[in-house]
């Protein structure tokens, strides 16, 4: 069955679309069939795995439209079990598209588009990773309603847990009338510079609040990370030997343990 895991955080710069792109790489290279969904009318997912947004035929953005099949917009990478349903600038007007369409049409569900095109998918990968936009709005919650879990990355910084408590109000409205098997996959810390005492003190303070949910492995602050998706290639390729490479295959295996295999 295919595990489906949202990267959620309203928050813009905690490294959500970093680690979506990173995780879902490293996922292959362990053997996993994985496809990572990018959710950001930015599009840094796509343009972060190489992909020349002027070449793309189809996006996430026809596919929650209904402008075509799910699969005939996934685009295989030339990375190891990796593909992708891109985004493309077309995606920033689709909270207002999806409201109209379900005010035209009383049987369009606004919520579930992404989730009824998955299910098209017939469990062909074994992860796929939703990054979400910084907002708790529509796509957001087309990717709340499709999950089996969400990972919450946190930046080891000031005011790391400001917020947090409007997403979690999120995610458990979201179970209760929309996607009751959802669940919190996991709490990652990113960013740390463990040369200050600040990111140590949040560290401690973000594992007081999540216990057991935070995961052990912690994404640290390095250029290495940051140029990575400038050249369009995931740390694990770019840097293979770099702690930023190794930390996101940990993250990777504590991923597939929780899964009890």
């Amino acid at each position: 069955m295919t595990k489906i895991i949202s990267l959620v955080n309203q928050k813009g710069g905690v490294g959500k679309t970093t680690s979506s792109i990173n995780l879902a790489a490293s996922l292959g290279k362990l053997g996993k069939k994985t496809l990572i969904i990018d959710l950001d009318p930015q599009g840094n997912a796509t343009t972060g795995l190489g992909i020349n947004k002027g070449e793309i035929s189809y996006s996430v953005y026809d596919v929650l439209t209904e402008n075509c099949d799910i699969k005939k917009a996934i685009i295989k990478t030339k990375f190891t079990n990796l593909s992708i349903l891109p985004a493309t600038i077309n995606l920033a007007g689709i909270d207002i598209e999806l409201v109209e369409k379900a005010y035209q049409d009383a049987k369009f569900r606004k919520n579930e588009q992404l989730k009824n095109s998955i299910v098209t998918l017939d469990n062909k990968y074994d992860y796929i990773i939703i990054d979400c936009p910084p907002s708790l709005g529509l796509l957001t919650t087309n990717a709340l309603v499709c999950s089996d879990s969400v990972i919450i990355p946190v930046q080891c910084e000031f005011f790391a847990l400001e917020g947090i408590t409007q997403l979690l109000n999120t995610i458990i409205m979201t179970q209760t009338r929309l996607n009751p098997s959802l669940k919190i996959e996991g709490v990652l810390l990113t960013l740390l510079d463990s040369r200050t005492v600040l990111g140590l003190q949040v560290v401690e303070e973000v594992r007081k609040f999540f216990k057991e949910k935070v995961f052990n492995t912690i994404i640290p602050r390095l250029i290495r990370l940051v140029e990575a998706p400038s050249h369009g290639e995931p740390i694990i390729e770019y840097d293979p030997l770099s702690r930023a490479a190794e930390a996101y295959l940990n993250l990777a295996k504590e991923v597939i343990s929780r899964d009890g295999e």
